[in-house]
């Protein structure tokens, strides 16, 4: 069973439940890119700990407290006491190359049309790469998008 199946509630026989049997693949797919993007065997610059506490950030921020849980035991496996903490909308941390990435993570989830080229020479000047920079695009690009399809099925299931 994929995230996704596991946080929307779907009746047995309903409607949606036929819809997702129908898109199977779709899940497949997104569960894939959820492992890739929290869980690569290569995590570059940004570790599993540290990806899984953005993406809860990024679940709180868009008020889905049961994704935010799935990545807090995400954050809890990888055993990073100094990435937990970020986990939490508003906190922040003295290390200025966390405290950018943070700012950005925070900045693509709630207004993602502000960030500018600024933003991304901000990122490369504490030290990420651009490898990086477009590993941490892909983790708020690919947590937004599991974030409304959650809120998609749920109303759709709501109407059943």
């Amino acid at each position: 069973m994929t995230v996704i199946e596991t946080l929307v509630p779907v009746r047995p026989g309903s409607a949606l439940a036929e819809a997702l049997q129908k898109r199977a693949e779709i899940l497949r797919l997104s569960e894939a890119a959820h492992n890739a993007v929290l869980l690569p065997r290569d995590p570059g610059g940004l570790s599993h700990g540290l990806r899984a506490a953005l993406a809860a950030r990024m679940a709180r921020h868009n008020d889905n407290k049961d994704l935010a849980r799935h990545y807090d035991g995400l954050v809890g496996r990888a055993a990073e006491d100094a990435t937990a903490l970020l986990a939490r909308p508003g906190t922040n941390v003295d290390d200025a190359r966390t405290a950018e990435i943070v700012r950005h993570a925070d900045r693509l989830t709630v207004a993602p049309r502000e960030a500018t080229r600024g933003h991304i020479e901000a990122l490369r000047s504490v030290g990420l790469s651009d490898a990086d920079i477009v590993r941490l695009s892909e983790l708020a690009a690919f947590v937004n998008y599991q974030v409304r399809v959650i809120a998609g099925l749920k109303l759709i299931g709501a109407r059943q």
